[in-house]
C-alpha cells in the first residue's frame, strides 16, 4: 500500500501551485494518507477531529510550512470564511489542502462564496486501472474485498466484512451525528442494510418507505445524507425525443460494493463505481461536462449505463455476469446511436467480439483497465 501512489496526486500538485485544493471522498478511502504522502506535508498537517490541532485552527496558530493541510475542516460552522481569509491574505507560495468525507461542495454553513479560489477533486476507491490489474482472477479479488485501501491489501474477505460492518457504524454515529440533524439513527441504519439488496433497479421511495414504515419525506431525506456522506450515488435515467424512456426513478449504487451480496449485482456496481471514477476525473481535472445515466424506456428495454456529453450519449454499458446473448436494450439503444460507443461486459465470460452493428462483447477486464 505504501508504494501506491494514488491517481489524483499528479493533478494535486498541478492545482496547488494556482489555488486550494479540497480533496472529498467517502471516509477511509485513502484522503489522509494521500495528503500526508505530499512533500511536506506531515509538518503541516491539522486535523479538526484532533482538540489540540482544532484549538490551533482556531487561534491561527498555524505550522510555518509551505503547505497547509486541513483535514475534516468542514465540521468547523465557519469554515468557507476561514479558508477565504487564509487564502486571500496568504503568502507567495503557500499552498492550502482541505480533506474531507463528505460533499465539500454542499456543506457552506454561511458566509462568503469560495467560488473561484479551490478546485475540487473527488477521491474514489482503488480501481483496475489504478492497481494495473490484468488478470481476471484479480478482478475477483477487488470484487470480494471492495476498493477501499485497507479492506483491499488486506486480501481477506473476513477481514473485508468487519471493515465493512465498522466503516457503517462510524458513518451513522460520528458523520452523520456530526453533520446532520437525524433523529432516527436506527431507522436510517435499517436502511443502509436494505439498500445493498436493491441495488440495479429502479428505487422505489414508496416501497422503502412501507418497509421501514417511515414517512416519504424521511426516507427521501435519509438518501440525500447518504449521498452528501458518498455512502450511495445515484444517477438518473438518460432519455432523447426518440426514445420513449422513463423520466424520473433513479438507480442506486454503493461507494463500498462489498456491501452487495447477489454477486451479479456486486459486479454492476463495481462496473459502475469504475465509470463514476472515470466521470467524475473528466469532470474534476478536465472541465469535461460529463454525466453517468441508465436508460429504461416504457417497454422495458433496459442498459445498464450511459456515459452523456452535453446530453449526448458517449458510451453505453451493459454488465452480464458470464457469456449470453446480446442484450436487446443495448441493440435497440446502439441502433438509435450508432455513433455512440457500446460495450457488453462480462464478470466471468471469456467471449470477446464485435457484433455486426459494432457492438463489443468481452470481459471486463479488456474495458475497465482503460478508465482510470
Amino acid at each position: 500500500m505504501a508504494s501506491l501512489t494514488r491517481y489524483l496526486v499528479p493533478q494535486i500538485r498541478r492545482d496547488l501551485a494556482r489555488k486550494m485544493v479540497f480533496v472529498a471522498g467517502p471516509r477511509q478511502v485513502g484522503k489522509t494518507t494521500l495528503a500526508r504522502s505530499l512533500p511536506g506535508a506531515r509538518a503541516g498537517y491539522l486535523n479538526w477531529d484532533v482538540a489540540a490541532d482544532r484549538e490551533r485552527i482556531l487561534r491561527r496558530e498555524l505550522p510555518a510550512t509551505k503547505l497547509w493541510v486541513f483535514d475534516e475542516l468542514h465540521k468547523y460552522r465557519s469554515w468557507r470564511n476561514y479558508l477565504k481569509g487564509l487564502f486571500d491574505s496568504r503568502t507567495a507560495g503557500r499552498q492550502i489542502l482541505v480533506t474531507g468525507s463528505a460533499r465539500l461542495d454542499f456543506y457552506r454553513f454561511g458566509g462568503d462564496s469560495l467560488q473561484g479560489r479551490y478546485h475540487l477533486l473527488r477521491l474514489h476507491p482503488l480501481s483496475v486501472a489504478e492497481l494495473g490489474l490484468t488478470k481476471p482472477a484479480e478482478l475477483q479479488d477487488l470484487m470480494h474485498l471492495g476498493g477501499f485501501p485497507e479492506p483491499y491489501f488486506s486480501g481477506s474477505e473476513t477481514e473485508a466484512r468487519r471493515w465493512s460492518r465498522d466503516h457503517r457504524t462510524l458513518l451513522i454515529r460520528e458523520e452523520i451525528a456530526g453533520l446532520e440533524r437525524v433523529q432516527d439513527l436506527g431507522n436510517l441504519e435499517l436502511l443502509m442494510l436494505r439498500l445493498p439488496e436493491l441495488v440495479g433497479s429502479p428505487l422505489s421511495i414508496n416501497a422503502v418507505r412501507e418497509d421501514l414504515q417511515v414517512s416519504h419525506k424521511a426516507v427521501a431525506h435519509w438518501l440525500q445524507i447518504l449521498e452528501r456522506l458518498y455512502a450511495i450515488f445515484r444517477l438518473s435515467p438518460f432519455g432523447a425525443p426518440r426514445i420513449r424512456a422513463v423520466k424520473k426513478e433513479q438507480k442506486h449504487y454503493h461507494w463500498d460494493w462489498s456491501v452487495v451480496q447477489e454477486p451479479s449485482r456486486r459486479f454492476e456496481n463495481l462496473v459502475a463505481g469504475h465509470l463514476l471514477k472515470w466521470v467524475h476525473h473528466e469532470q474534476d481535472a478536465k472541465g469535461r461536462d460529463l454525466e453517468l445515466r441508465y436508460f429504461r424506456d416504457t417497454d422495458r428495454r433496459e442498459v445498464d449505463f450511459v456515459v452523456v456529453e452535453r446530453r449526448a450519449p458517449q458510451l453505453f454499458v451493459e454488465c452480464k455476469w458470464g457469456d449470453v446473448d446480446l442484450d436487446r436494450g443495448l441493440r435497440y439503444l446502439k441502433a438509435r446511436f450508432p455513433r455512440c460507443e457500446a460495450w457488453q461486459v462480462s464478470a466471468i465470460g471469456t467471449k470477446d467480439y464485435v457484433t455486426a452493428d459494432d457492438i463489443r462483447v468481452a470481459p471486463a477486464m479488456r474495458l475497465l483497465p482503460s478508465l482510470v
